[in-house]
């Protein structure tokens, strides 16, 4: 019996505990993506929506500090694209000749424009919360594409015995249920140029598909580059067996 109990301590330690720390956050939705699997690939379409709602939406308070404008090539954006892309907006340079800075259309090779000048600014414009760079973010969260999509979705109205004070927000997938970024999206929020039905699902599955494209550009590379070398040592171990069958033909 002492041993049950020992066991049981040790799996509610190693398995309760997390689920403890998540503040009883319900798991997201698990989700079918395209880039799934050894064989997996980005949706390039998808890609460029995904693009066009962080542009409209999320980099109205999100940073990506990791990607600059001509990283857009990857998703089939050419080049007079990414140089309309990047003029939309200005950043700050110099000194100039007369040692003062100055404003200038962005140009490809430019990071992706802040929405604000400093983190003490960004705090204050968001009630003290710091907003995350996004470049990463589908790797600095567990299950990071359904956890995405999943608080993207996942706003409802709070229960009748939950408070939320003034700028939070119910999310049944947030740790807590308490979010404090209001909901993003909204139907027709973003009016796709392909024609794509604009909903919050829609929305939601083609920025997470952008975002981690931003967190591991090279994913499809690493991927053929791993078949391919399963596919050398395969042939390689098949290459061996038939050498060591050689040699030892009449050993006995």
């Amino acid at each position: 019996m002492k041993y049950f109990l020992l066991l049981l301590s040790v799996f509610v330690i190693t398995h309760g505990a997390p689920a403890l720390a998540a503040g009883d956050a319900e798991p997201p939705p698990e989700m079918h993506w395209s880039f799934s699997g050894p064989f997996g690939t980005y949706d390039r379409a998808a890609l460029q929506r995904g693009f066009q709602v962080y542009k409209q939406v999320c980099a109205a308070c999100h940073s990506m500090d990791l990607k600059s404008y001509r990283n857009l090539a990857a998703l089939g954006y050419n080049e007079d694209e990414i140089k309309a892309i990047a003029a939309e907006y200005t950043v700050e340079d110099g000194p100039n000749d007369e040692g003062e800075m100055f404003e200038r259309p962005a140009r490809p090779s430019d990071r992706f424009k802040n929405p604000y000048p400093n983190d003490a600014a960004a705090k204050y414009a968001n009630n003290g919360a710091m907003p995350p760079d996004l470049s990463l973010i589908t790797k600095a969260r567990h299950n990071g594409a359904n956890y995405v999509h999943g608080i993207l979705t996942g706003y409802e109205e709070a229960p009748a015995d939950t408070e939320l004070m003034s700028g939070q927000y119910y999310n049944r997938y947030m740790a807590g249920h308490v979010i404090a970024m209001a909901p993003p999206l909204s139907d027709g929020v973003v009016g796709y140029e392909d024609g794509t039905d604009g909903t919050v699902e829609q929305y939601a599955k083609d920025v997470t598909q952008f975002l981690v494209w931003a967190a591991e550009p090279e994913m499809e590379e690493r991927k053929r580059t791993g078949i391919k070398v399963i596919l050398f040592l395969l042939v390689f171990t098949g290459i061996m067996y038939a050498v060591k069958r050689k040699i030892w033909a009449d050993a006995h």
